[in-house]
């Protein structure tokens, strides 16, 4: 008993959000479609108590060495849950104004949370697939959320094949992986895989990988991306874009630096071979786009490129540049969705790059929150994701992977383009006539918008000070309790 005791301690987040996640369910299921404003309510207070209870709890093990709270976990999912909430206080609003407000949807971006950090807390294999197919199984139903929309329902069914096709992936590569060591537990394989190597335990390996690499959209496993994003209700893109791809990188980060770590070299290849393939997809795939939640699609494909980069180093500065860039990542991307939340032109939502043509006549301070945002995801300096990419470069490069590095800043260069491009529709090019930006949105979707831009530049330069050491000792604390 004292040992159950501990362990719920341990998971009291996901336990929190699980329970809460379920009454919530009852509430809307009782007071009907009604409830959905009050659901969402209560949904972003359980994340914040969710992220309390991350940021308060203790470190150590839990369930045989199941569940792992150390301080990568609680960095992770601190960002995770915080993103969430985010999300559904995007959701709110513009499911009211599309008509489509239910109380499912806080509710399946909780239970989605719950998986999440399930994810960024695992220590096994087990706990690996139940935390991946927990958040997952809420994402399908959350990309076809609109049933009356043909895109949104073939959105949700394209994600859920392929999901299907991953997870099978990633059950093979667990079960030679099992096979070969005899364990489900990370520390186990380790020590198994540093004393006797095989070619075996690397195939299975290889299918691990290539499983996670589904989860965070990275080529030549994004064929399911685009399509998704843009079919998916714009708050539901928001998302699929921040907390899963978080969840995701700090559990392959987890899995391959813990379980594999003696096998960097093997490993390391394949993660560099699909940072150089993100890269290119990401950079040359956006060129043609012409709706913008594809050309956010393919941005998110190159930048998790980057991202997975600073994982392939190997080093505990590659883990702290992972997570500083995820960190400046979300902040940008949340930007980006909540300014398509917020404005619409000709009586629908701007959707179309074309659309943003002469905005600066209409919404100049949408226009000039978007230039910083587009700017900073470029990575421009001295705004925040030029900081995300000279940590993920600097330490490839400290590892020894200086080409690689430089092959990123050539995709950086490339995928310029496209954010160019949207600056100048914006401020260069003329309005259609007679079609006036009209500001649709509530001033939650505004404010997350210019905060994320003030964010971007210059309140980075302040909050780097204090970002860089959490992420800091997130890594060097991986694996502490």
């Amino acid at each position: 008993m004292p040992d159950l005791i501990s362990a719920l301690h341990l998971s009291a987040a996901e336990a929190a959000l699980a329970l809460g996640g379920l009454v919530l369910l009852m509430v809307g299921a009782f007071a009907g479609e009604k409830s959905a404003r009050l659901v969402s309510v209560l949904s972003v207070l359980l994340l914040l108590a969710a992220t309390a209870l991350t940021v308060t709890g203790p470190l150590g093990q839990a369930f045989n060495g199941a569940y792992v709270a150390d301080p990568l976990a609680v960095y992770g999912k601190a960002l995770i849950f915080l993103s969430s909430a985010v999300a559904i206080v995007l959701g709110d609003g513009w499911m009211k104004r599309a008509r489509i407000a239910r109380f499912e949807y806080p509710v399946l971006i909780v239970l989605a949370s719950a998986g999440m950090g399930m994810m960024a807390s695992s220590g096994d294999l087990i706990s690996l697939y139940v935390g991946i197919e927990l958040h997952s199984l809420a994402l399908y139903v959350l990309a076809a959320f609109h049933r009356d929309d043909l895109k949104a329902s073939e959105a949700g069914l394209k994600y859920f094949v392929l999901g299907a096709l991953s997870s099978g992936l990633l059950l093979y590569g667990a079960s030679l992986i099992y096979g070969f060591t005899g364990s489900m537990r990370f520390d186990e394989i380790a020590a198994y895989a540093a004393a006797n190597p095989s070619p075996g335990l690397i195939f299975g390996l290889v299918f691990l990988i290539c499983g996670l690499a589904f989860k965070v959209s990275a080529a030549p496993f994004h064929m399911w991306t685009p399509d998704v994003y843009e079919g998916a209700p714009t708050p539901v893109v928001a998302l699929f874009a921040t907390a899963p791809k978080v969840a995701a990188m700090v559990l392959i980060a987890r899995t391959l630096e813990g379980a594999f770590a003696g096998s960097h070299d093997q490993w390391a290849q394949v993660l560099i071979l699909i940072s150089l393939i993100s890269f290119a997809v990401g950079a040359f795939g956006g060129l043609v786009q012409k709706d913008l939640q594809r050309l956010l699609a393919y941005s998110s494909i190159a930048n998790i490129g980057y991202a997975l980069l600073g994982i392939a180093a190997g080093t505990t500065l590659g883990v702290q540049a992972m997570l500083l860039f995820m960190t400046l990542y979300v902040i940008d991307q949340f930007g980006f969705f909540a300014i398509l939340l917020s404005l619409s032109r000709g009586g629908r939502p701007i959707r179309r790059i074309q659309d943003f043509a002469g905005l600066r006549k209409d919404r100049p301070v949408m226009t000039l929150a978007l230039t910083v945002l587009s700017l900073s995801v470029l990575g421009m300096p001295p705004l925040a994701g030029f900081w995300g990419k000279w940590a993920v470069f600097g330490a490839a490069a400290e590892a020894g992977y200086w080409m690689i590095g430089a092959a990123g800043l050539v995709a950086s260069v490339v995928a310029g383009f496209y954010y160019l491009r949207i600056i100048k529709l914006m401020w260069f090019d003329p309005a259609p006539e007679g079609v006036e930006a009209i500001d649709r949105s509530p001033i939650e979707a505004k404010t997350i918008a210019i905060a994320a831009a003030l964010f971007s530049f210059p309140l980075v330069m302040v909050a780097l000070t204090w970002l860089e050491p959490l992420a800091r000792a997130a890594a060097v604390g991986y694996g502490a309790g």
